[in-house]
């Protein structure tokens, strides 16, 4: 149905547009519509950098060498902690 629209059908429903809304709505959409594009792209890259930041943080071991606990190291609960409260 919509392989035969064509330049001249596309020509008429531009003009039709532009009558029902004007101008000034249109350029102000396209406006909205620029800005959550760059939006998006810039969400986007913001994600594929925290992912390759995510992955150069991973310790991958070198073969034949064993995998390394890279868990941080924090103090166990049974282990005494200092009480000096100055």
């Amino acid at each position: 149905m919509l392989n035969n629209i064509g330049l001249p059908g596309l020509l008429l429903i531009a003009v039709v547009v532009l009558v029902l809304f004007g101008r000034g709505k249109i350029s102000s959409l396209m406006g909205e519509v620029g800005k959550g594009i760059t939006s998006f792209k810039k969400g986007l890259k913001d994600g594929s950098e925290e992912h390759d930041a995510a992955a150069e943080d991973q310790v991958r071991p070198l073969p034949g060498e064993r995998a390394r606990d890279v868990t941080p190291h924090t103090t166990p609960a049974s282990a005494p902690q200092s009480t000096d409260r100055s």
